[in-house]
């Protein structure tokens, strides 16, 4: 599965928003698209901040760089593989307080007689004000229970594993 790149196309051509209807409108189509793009959550959060009520639209250098990363991320999105439920699955996790949770799908299978593991899926969302204080096991332990449940039509009846940088999490 691939990204229609005539659409992008057009997107990609207009200019960074300059109002809220605008950027709404930029971060409604990339958020279609949002399962081609790894780091989504984390690459987008200043440009949902903007569309907050008591925030003034501005376009900072972060902003702009932002805006223009995601630009980046829809023309060079990889091609997403679909998933074969007789092979196993690899899960990978990654929370950071700051960053919020990532998580990515893969399947390792057999493409022109030679194994590749392909992305099925990225998955990533921003921590709400109350998580951010977790600590690091709980965080692990919040986005892993989030992940299973996110994905759980993959994964119910399927053979994975999880992988993870969290020393604590690792059997």
């Amino acid at each position: 599965m691939t990204i229609d790149q005539r659409k992008v196309a057009e997107v990609l051509q207009k200019p960074v928003p300059r109002n809220i209807k605008e950027m709404k409108y930029f971060l409604g189509f990339a958020s279609y698209y949002r399962n081609h793009i790894k780091h989504f959550a984390h690459i987008t959060s200043s440009l949902y901040k903007l569309c907050s009520k008591d925030v003034v639209f501005e376009i900072t250098k972060g902003r702009s760089d932002a805006y223009e990363r995601i630009k980046y991320e829809l023309t060079n999105a990889p091609v997403l593989i679909l998933p074969d439920f007789e092979l196993p699955f690899s899960l990978y996790i990654y929370a950071a307080c700051s960053q919020g949770l990532r998580k990515a799908l893969h399947q390792r299978q057999i493409v022109d007689g030679e194994p590749r593991e392909g992305v099925i899926c990225y998955i990533s969302v921003q921590l709400k004000d109350s998580e951010v204080r977790y600590r690091d096991t709980q965080t692990e332990f919040l986005f892993l229970v989030w992940a299973l449940e996110e994905l759980h039509y993959y994964l119910k009846f399927a053979v994975f594993e999880v992988y993870t940088d969290f020393t604590a999490l690792k059997s």
